[in-house]
């Protein structure tokens, strides 16, 4: 019995004949722009994850400020 596994299901989803040249050996010829758009993808995650925890970063600084503020005022 073969095993069909989700990257199968969704490279079937995403494009028969990629699935189909896949189950049969063959190499897309555009590998260099795959790997590039590959590399991209990465990069573009990377700047999403600093971007978050920038975000964390600014909430915390605001929240130390906010009491910082009302610490000096209750005084």
């Amino acid at each position: 019995m073969r095993i069909i596994r989700a990257s199968e299901i969704g490279r079937y989803l995403y494009c028969k004949r990629s699935w189909f040249y896949h189950l049969q050996g063959i190499q897309p010829a555009n590998t260099r722009e795959l790997n590039l758009g590959t590399e991209l993808h990465a990069a573009h995650g990377r700047k999403v994850a600093g971007s978050l925890l920038l975000r964390w970063v600014a909430i915390i600084i605001f929240i130390v400020a906010f009491f910082i503020i009302v610490s000096s005022l209750v005084n």
